[in-house]
C-alpha cells in the first residue's frame, strides 16, 4: 500500500515546528527517523494531515554531558549514541542497550526522540530511561516544561506529550559512586521485537529493574537487593500473551532474564 495524501513541512527550527504543531494539533504527526512512523502510513494505519519534518534543525541534535547529566537531543540517531564514548562512559545501561534496537540500517537513521515519543512498550531506550530516572524536555507554546520518565509513559502507544508539544531532549543525571547498570532482552531473532527485556540499574542498598515486552508500557519494580526483585514478580509483574508467547511463558522468561541481568549488576 502506499500512504494517503499528506500535505509537507519541513522547518528549520524549534520555533517553526511549534508553531506548525499548534496550527494542526492532531492533525499533524512529527517525522524525525521515520522507521515507525513511514510503515504506518504506508499500512494507512496513521493518515496525518500534515507531516512535520524535524530533521532541518540541528539543535534537536546532539550529546552533552554537564556536571549533573548526559542531555541527548530527540534528533541524535540511534547510532550516534551506540558510538559515543560519552554515552559509554556515564551512561553503560544505554550503551549496553544500543546494539539491541533493531539492526544497522534503522539505527542510523532511527532517532532517540523518536523512539521515546512511540512510546512502543517492546522498546529498549524508554525502559532505559525509566530505569535511570531521566527528564524529558517537552517544548509547547507556552514554553518548556519537564517530565520525569515515570511519568512520561502512559500506556500502548501513549505519552504524557500533548498536542502542538515537541520532544526535545532527555537529560540522565550522573550515575552516583558505587552503582552499576546491567541490560539484557530475550527475541526470537537479534533485533526482532523483545518478548521480555530488563534494564537494571542500582547500588548495595538499592535496585531498579525495569521491564520491558511485558505490558502496555515499561514496568519498573524497586527493591533493596536482587532478591527483593526476583520476590516480586508474580505478583507484580502481569505480562499479557502476544504473537511471540503466552503470559505464561512471558513470565517464565521475565524470571529467567531478571536473574541473569541482576545477577551480573550484582557480580
Amino acid at each position: 500500500m502506499k500512504a494517503p495524501r499528506f500535505a509537507y513541512a519541513r522547518p528549520a527550527s524549534v520555533a517553526e515546528a511549534l508553531a506548525l504543531l499548534d496550527k494542526h494539533r492532531d492533525d499533524a504527526r512529527v517525522l524525525a527517523g521515520g522507521q515507525s512512523l513511514v510503515p504506518m502510513l504506508n499500512f494507512r494505519l496513521a493518515a496525518p494531515k500534515v507531516l512535520v519534518d524535524i530533521n532541518r534543525i540541528a539543535a534537536l541534535a546532539g550529546i552533552k554531558v554537564t556536571k549533573t547529566h548526559v542531555r541527548i537531543g530527540a534528533l541524535t540517531r540511534h547510532a550516534e549514541i551506540e558510538r559515543s564514548a560519552d554515552i559509554a562512559r556515564h551512561l553503560p545501561l544505554v550503551a549496553a542497550a544500543m546494539p539491541h534496537v533493531a539492526h544497522p540500517a534503522i539505527r542510523n537513521r532511527g532517532t532517540f526522540g523518536g523512539s521515546c515519543a512511540l512510546g512502543d512498550p517492546a522498546a529498549e531506550l524508554p525502559a532505559c530511561a525509566l530505569a535511570l530516572e531521566a527528564t524529558f524536555v517537552v517544548a509547547g507554546k507556552k514554553g518548556e516544561r519537564r517530565i520525569a520518565a515515570e511519568d512520561f509513559f502512559k500506556g500502548l502507544y501513549a505519552t504524557a506529550l500533548k498536542g502542538g508539544e515537541l520532544l526535545i531532549a532527555a537529560e540522565f543525571p550522573l550515575a552516583r559512586p558505587g552503582y552499576a547498570s546491567a541490560f539484557g532482552e530475550l527475541a526470537r531473532r537479534h533485533g526482532d521485537y523483545a518478548m521480555v527485556g530488563v534494564a537494571a540499574h542500582g547500588s548495595g542498598k538499592s535496585v531498579r529493574a525495569v521491564f520491558f515486552g511485558v505490558g502496555d508500557r515499561p514496568v519498573a519494580l524497586e527493591a533493596e537487593n536482587a532478591g527483593g526483585i526476583l520476590s516480586k514478580l508474580d505478583t507484580d509483574l502481569e505480562p499479557r500473551g502476544d504473537l511471540h508467547a503466552s503470559a505464561a511463558m512471558k513470565l517464565h522468561l521475565a524470571k529467567v532474564l531478571a536473574g541473569r541481568v541482576l545477577g551480573e549488576l550484582t557480580a
